[in-house]
Order: structure tokens, then C-alpha cells, then sequence
């Protein structure tokens, strides 16, 4: 069994009318750098963005959340900020927008395993 180890996480938000400040919780990313881990999930509850939204463009939605996956794997795939070192990759990831797509400000925790962490934090947040 590993010993806990501390995690930063950040709650991914799409924002559907930025003037109006309302948002649903779409994911979570978190960063251990103990453990080398950074990743990412995502789940878009479309009946709820469209709760807020009617006229919402989810293609457009799911286009701008889907490098998020990547730029935490890191390499090729994500693009220029994949190449970043993991920690820069995750506060490139976090750092404030006011777009559509947003994230939480980012919190701090402990665990034995980010990965089960990071599925907690899913079923809690999102």
C-alpha cells in the first residue's frame, strides 16, 4: 500500500451564458506530482446544460473539453501545452477564464491513490 500523498484538483465548469454566472460541473482534473499523475476526466450531462441553455452548440461544447484529456497525458497530442512539464500543465489548465469552458479554483487533498481519488471526486462533484 503507497503512502498518501498530496493532490491538487480543479473542477472543470462549462459556463453555457457567462453573463449569467450559472455552470454545471463537467469534471475534474488532478495533479500529484509525487506520483508523476496527472489526469483528467470528463462527463457531460447534456440534459443539464441544456437545462441552462437550450440553444447551447454541444458540438462546440465537447470540441473545447476534449484536449483537456490530452494536455494532461502530455506529448504530441496535447498540442504546444502537452510539451509543458506536468505541474505547468496543470496550471495552464486551471488558471481563470471567462469562457465557456472553466475551471474551480484549484484545492489541495490527500490519498493513497490519485486515480481513486480522482473517481471520488467524480462521483461527488459532477
Amino acid at each position: 500500500m503507497h503512502a498518501r500523498c498530496s493532490y491538487d484538483y480543479a473542477v472543470i465548469r462549462v459556463v453555457p451564458r457567462v453573463e449569467r454566472g450559472e455552470f454545471v460541473n463537467v469534471g475534474v482534473i488532478l495533479s500529484c506530482p509525487t506520483r508523476d499523475f496527472l489526469e483528467a476526466r470528463i462527463e457531460l450531462d447534456e440534459s443539464r446544460l441544456r437545462a441552462l441553455d437550450p440553444m447551447l452548440d454541444l458540438a462546440a461544447v465537447r470540441a473545447h473539453l476534449a484536449p483537456i484529456p490530452l494536455i494532461c497525458r502530455g506529448g504530441a497530442e496535447g498540442g504546444p501545452i502537452g510539451r509543458l512539464p506536468p505541474r505547468e500543465r496543470f496550471h495552464w489548465l486551471t488558471a481563470p477564464r471567462s469562457t465557456i469552458i472553466q475551471t474551480s479554483a484549484a484545492h489541495a487533498g490527500r490519498a493513497a491513490d490519485p486515480a481513486v481519488a480522482l473517481e471520488r471526486l467524480m462521483d461527488t462533484m459532477v
